[in-house]
């Protein structure tokens, strides 16, 4: 690290704490030439996501937007806010951990409504109507069979784990 004082290209870490909740590390540094002292902040770079709509635009992921689609779906639910930004960090660390910089609009509506399903049932059927733009009762009435065909499996399967 370069002395701002004299311009040296050398310096030891003197203390190293985390900041900002542990995100950022602090670390008091001091010149090996003129023995200056001063301070440096360490964090991650973090790469934007972009998210492709469907109509090609794009634009920067947004979590606030997300999570005010599920809690709109969640109204009058049993689902706690905690839940919902639990529920949205991992539908976002997902994303982030395929590797790409870009997602589609699609993959993030799959990915929340796999989360929300085991969040609470009814949350998930709201957010799919919208989601999937329901156009009649008959594509309603599939998306809630196959809700109830996972909820089976996820039940014989906890029935099967018990034993």
């Amino acid at each position: 690290m370069r002395c701002p004082h004299c311009g040296y290209n050398g310096s030891k870490v003197v203390d190293s704490r985390p900041t900002d909740d542990g995100r950022v590390i602090r670390r008091r540094r001091e010149c090996e030439h003129c023995g200056f002292r001063f301070t440096t902040f360490e964090r991650v770079e973090v790469t934007p996501l972009l998210v492709i709509k469907k109509n090609g635009n794009r634009e920067e992921f947004n979590r606030e937007k997300l999570i005010k689609g599920i809690v709109r779906s969640a109204e009058k639910r049993p689902v706690s806010m905690d839940q919902i930004t639990s529920l949205v960090g991992r539908v976002e660390n997902k994303l982030r951990s395929t590797g790409e910089n870009e997602v589609t609009s699609q993959q993030i509506g799959e990915e929340v409504m796999d989360e929300l399903a085991d969040v609470d049932e009814i949350a998930y059927i709201r957010f799919a109507s919208v989601y999937r733009q329901f156009k009649d009762m008959s594509v309603f009435y599939k998306e809630l069979k196959d809700l109830m065909e996972k909820d089976k499996k996820r039940d014989s399967k906890k029935k099967t784990s018990d034993k």
